[in-house]
């Protein structure tokens, strides 16, 4: 399924709302040298250490690293998995069950970044890793104008409800995505429809970077790539102009 296909999903323009514009803030630089990608165990990790200062964390992701506690939240790790999960945007699969959960929902950018990182956190999930210490982190760069949440309402009720979303990093045309959340069926996927229709604005071919593949995630049409050819893609995704919903 092609990204000019999405809006027969339901995601028309003017359903793809968004508030709360940021300037964007360049945080001051890292003041640690962060492990090499090519320095990472046979489980991901670069290296351990470090903060989680604006600085930092996009540092390590313009280098091909990203951040997650090895130990339930008591230190800090810098990964580089090999291969790494990336879904190109026009390999987005979306089943015809899908498309009428499209046409159900509404989807809308930074318009609750905080709420979408809690659902995200839950702690009844299994291999719950976002702590108090990232969920504030990302908050940093989110009001810094580098993280951003795309979300999936029911509005078919009296009151609008969040009911699903997604939220990541996004540096040039590089989208990390860092996690995703449903309270009901399909609303993860409908915010990743929604994901790539952003990312696909004015026909620019953009990096999603999934760090890693999940059964979910390869039935949308995430696929696996060495560590190498993932360092190449990023390298030229950077360079890529923002979306505009992001910029």
């Amino acid at each position: 399924m092609t990204v000019t296909s999405v809006p027969a999903c339901g995601l028309a323009q003017n359903q793809l709302v968004g508030n709360n514009r940021r300037v964007r803030i360049e945080p001051p630089p890292c003041r640690w040298r962060l492990p090499a990608p090519a320095d990472a165990d046979e489980h991901g990790i670069a290296g351990i250490g470090g903060d989680l200062e604006p600085g930092t964390v996009l540092h390590a992701y313009r280098t091909g690293l990203f951040p997650m506690h090895v130990d339930h939240g008591r230190t800090l790790g810098w990964w580089s998995p090999d291969p790494r999960g990336i879904l190109d945007l026009g390999d987005l699969r979306i089943s015809r069950s899908l498309r009428k959960s499209c046409a159900k929902f509404e989807v809308r950018v930074d318009t609750c970044f905080d709420d979408v990182v809690v659902a995200c956190a839950d702690p009844g999930r299994d291999g719950r890793w976002i702590t108090d210490d990232i969920r504030s982190a990302y908050n940093r760069l989110h009001d810094m104008g580098w993280a951003h949440s795309v979300e999936t309402f029911d509005t078919s009720g009296e009151e609008d409800r969040l009911v699903g979303g997604l939220y990541g990093i996004s540096i040039g045309g590089f989208f990390a995505g860092e996690s995703m959340f449903h309270r009901v069926s399909d609303a993860s996927k409908v915010a990743l429809v929604g994901l790539v229709e952003v990312l696909g604005e004015g026909g620019v071919d953009r990096l999603l970077d999934v760090q890693w593949t999940t059964d979910h995630l390869e039935s949308l049409g995430a696929v696996e790539i060495s560590r190498q050819a993932y360092l190449k893609r990023l390298e030229g995704a950077l360079a890529l102009p923002t979306p505009p919903a992001f910029a």
